[in-house]
């Protein structure tokens, strides 16, 4: 009678404890999905059975390699693919996606990397111009194709990709152009030639552009490599994103601005040219940390945010503005990168010093078909995401295809902001914090390093050094946390691992990761 006693309170304490577990696994062993949920509209085939059972052929097995997305309506979203058309698709805010339909709008485009709907018509720029296309006739079929703006060199070369339009709120068009690599002599034919540096390169490429609501086409600043990402943040600014390669150490975020010179020396192949806001430039510096660099070339500018390469992505792509007023959770007001490789997004969080921006990266959402290209958000804060991997690789189960990303309702445990102080950080939180983790130095981990500025093909992290943090202390809320640092260094990425820090409900960080690129120490 004991010892089936003993057996049965011995039962019910394990079975008490595995339903423990069984809670704690529940509560706190959460997944990006539980918050950001992905709904497949279309993708190409894929080799697992991970395909949407809803999902259905698009009409004459198009291939929808979008590459460049507006929102039109509640209902209805255009799209260019790369092969050079635009189509309007028409229910993909449905759930499921059961009833898309697709219809072809203008056609015999020259790999159109962006769309806008703007004043009743759609922009692309295509590879030697900017285009506005539009329907005149009423039979929802384009009819009138014009010129809106031109005059950047194409030699023939693959990879003179052109990119854009993007809009600022003064109306300007903006657009990014490609650096040529590796110029073969039939391209140097139709270059332009820097005879100091002894640069060739297609007209006005590696260059960041504007038209003007007049249709007037400015240089505006120099030094980029494959610049397929552009968006604007609240404040109006213009931003682009750049690939890792030659003179580019890493994944990188600019703000453009007139005169600014950022990385890859073969645009100042148009230095010279009639229009160049950048001039005089005899000497580059090759092989230095990046700080020693910038000292060395006073051009030279920093980019406002480096994304650490693998940690962060390896190939950044376009940038969406959260402008949804919280319909897509608690990050409005901040950046969002698509990835190309890793078929990812990552979150921004910018702040300006000095009047320069500077700021920190987090992980995001993992997960995707193929390969980010394109976002936009819709009119409900969901946000479209437009795939391609363009025969380049990426993850995923898709060469192409389009999905919408929708906010669960639920709040993620994450580092919201991360805003330099001038002996530390300060954190935001999107909950409040648990304050004993929160201040404890355990719990964190800093490091920060910087890049080598030179010709070859991206760049290890140099320089690196462990920091140590001095004091830690939570607001009353538990939403901020100010870590005092020793050791900050400007011009330096600093890295945080955040491991150890809970919520007021015992919740781990989504991402416990922030990667804050301090150009300048506020004073």
């Amino acid at each position: 009678m004991v010892n089936r006693l003993h057996f049965s309170l011995l039962v019910f304490v394990l079975m008490m404890c595995f339903a423990h577990v069984d809670v704690q696994q529940s509560a706190f062993a959460e997944s990006e999905e539980d918050y950001y949920r992905l709904v497949s509209i279309m993708t190409s085939k894929a080799q697992t059975k991970s395909r949407s059972q809803n999902w259905k052929p698009a009409p004459g097995d198009l291939v929808l390699e979008v590459s460049g997305m507006a929102v039109l309506d509640e209902r209805r979203l255009a799209v260019t693919i790369r092969k050079g058309e635009i189509w309007i698709l028409d229910g993909v805010y449905d759930e499921p996606p059961k009833n898309v339909t697709y219809k072809r709008f203008a056609t015999a485009l020259h790999e159109p990397l962006g769309l806008i709907w703007k004043d009743n018509s759609f922009y692309t720029v295509q590879r030697s111009e900017l285009t506005r296309i539009r329907d005149t006739d009423g039979d929802e079929v384009a009819d009138e194709y014009l010129t809106v703006a031109k005059g950047w060199g194409v030699t023939g070369h693959y990879h003179e990709y052109a990119y854009g339009p993007k809009l600022d709120h003064q109306g300007n068009m903006w657009l990014t152009l490609n650096i040529g690599l590796g110029l073969k002599q039939e391209h140097k034919q139709r270059a332009v030639h820097e005879p100091t540096l002894g640069f060739s390169q297609g007209r006005w490429r590696g260059w960041g552009m504007k038209c003007t609501p007049e249709g007037k086409l400015i240089p505006v600043c120099a030094g980029m490599r494959s610049p397929s990402g552009l968006g604007v943040n609240r404040a109006g600014d213009m931003f682009y994103t750049d690939q890792q390669g030659n003179w580019v150490a890493t994944n990188t975020l600019h703000h453009m601005r007139k005169g600014a010179f950022f990385h890859h020396v073969e645009a100042l192949a148009s230095m010279n040219l009639k229009g160049s806001p950048i001039q005089g430039i005899k000497t580059i510096p090759n092989g230095l940390p990046f700080p020693e660099a910038m000292r060395r070339f006073p051009q030279l500018k920093p980019p406002a945010v480096w994304f650490p390469y693998k940690k962060v992505g390896q190939s950044t792509t376009d940038i969406m503005l959260d402008n949804s007023g919280g319909k897509f959770g608690p990050f409005d007001g901040q950046l969002f990168i698509g990835e190309f490789t890793q078929a990812a997004m990552q979150r921004v969080f910018l702040e300006k010093i000095d009047g320069q921006y500077q700021g920190a990266c987090f992980p995001f959402r993992a997960g995707f078909a193929s390969a980010v290209l394109r976002m936009d958000q819709g009119t409900d804060g969901s946000v479209f995401v437009g795939l391609s991997n363009r025969g380049w690789s990426s993850l995923g189960t898709a060469s192409y295809g389009l999905q919408r990303l929708i906010w669960t309702r639920k709040i993620p445990f994450e580092i919201k902001e991360m805003r330099a102080q001038p002996d530390g950080f300060e954190l935001e939180f999107t909950k409040p914090v648990d304050t004993k983790t929160a201040t404890d130095p355990r719990s964190y981990k800093m490091k920060s390093y910087t890049y080598t500025y030179h010709s070859s093909y991206g760049s290890d992290e140099i320089l690196a050094k462990e920091l140590t943090f001095e004091n830690l202390t939570a607001s009353a809320d538990g939403l901020k946390v100010k870590l005092k640092i020793k050791g900050l260094r400007e011009l330096y990425v600093h890295e945080l691992q955040a491991d150890g820090v809970r919520s007021s409900d015992g919740q781990s960080l989504l991402h416990p990761q922030a990667y804050y690129t301090l150009n300048q120490i506020p004073k």
